[in-house]
């Protein structure tokens, strides 16, 4: 039973682990001008025609990216939690020709403003559960809390994705219909799901490492301790009748 706790634990490390290392390089995709970082992009938009735009235009959580002639993105200045909002100042800051779904609301702005901090609380959570899950290998409660952590931080991932999946393929559609080809950024989509499925296996495991030998050890153990008890009995009452009776 040790073994397949360990087992169990280790799987559950594993897919915390493969998580994480996705999570990481989705929110630090276009913060650098280093591969893998520049490969990773939520949305892809031809905005040649949009006044004080690079000819290609690529949104990441930290700004907006023009794309050089290797395909690679060569981004400016990084801000956190960078808004999809194109015609607002923090992007474009024009409506000419600017989707009208765009202009004059904020749906945009708040549903990819929210990404970012779901983002952070899910790795905070999967990184305790990661820490923790050097418990769960040999310890029943170590299994049970490292399971609590991943599935708090699997919430949140899953609310990060859904969120990030509704507003850019909204965005993607906008500008396609609007005669602008855009394109979703396969790595960063990719990554965040693929997270998802990771941390659903990682707190499978850990409750499966916490259950392990719970009945069967528990039996055992008041078993042993009923036989030693009434074993011990029974000794004291033969040596009282050996005594009695020499």
């Amino acid at each position: 039973m040790a073994f397949s706790r360990v087992m169990l634990g280790f799987l559950g490390l594993f897919f915390t682990a493969g998580a994480l290392l996705l999570m990481f390089l989705t929110l630090l995709g276009g913060a650098r001008n280093s591969v893998p970082l520049n490969e990773i992009y939520f949305l892809q938009v031809d905005t040649g025609n949009i006044p004080g735009a690079p000819s290609v235009s690529r949104w990441t959580f930290w700004n907006i990216c023009a794309v050089g002639d290797n395909g690679k993105s060569d981004c400016g200045t990084s801000y956190p939690d960078f808004p999809f909002d194109p015609p607002s100042h923090r992007n474009f800051d024009t409506t000419t020709n600017i989707p009208a779904a765009f202009i004059g609301t904020n749906h945009y702005f708040l549903t990819s403003r929210f990404t970012f901090p779901f983002l952070i609380i899910a790795l905070f959570f999967g990184v305790v559960s990661l820490f923790t899950g050097f418990l769960a290998m040999c310890t029943r409660i170590g299994s049970y809390l490292s399971s609590l952590m991943a599935w708090i931080s699997l919430v949140f991932q899953i609310i990060t994705t859904s969120l990030m999946t509704a507003v850019f393929v909204q965005g993607r559609n906008k500008f396609n219909a609007n005669g602008q080809t855009a394109r979703l950024g396969a790595k960063s989509f990719g990554f965040m799901w693929t997270a998802v499925a990771c941390l659903l296996l990682a707190c499978i495991m850990y409750c499966l490492g916490g259950s392990v030998g719970g009945k069967e050890t528990g039996y055992s153990g008041r078993e042993h301790r009923r036989r030693g008890f009434f074993s011990s009995q029974r000794s004291n009452s033969v040596r009282s009748n050996k005594e009695a009776n020499p």
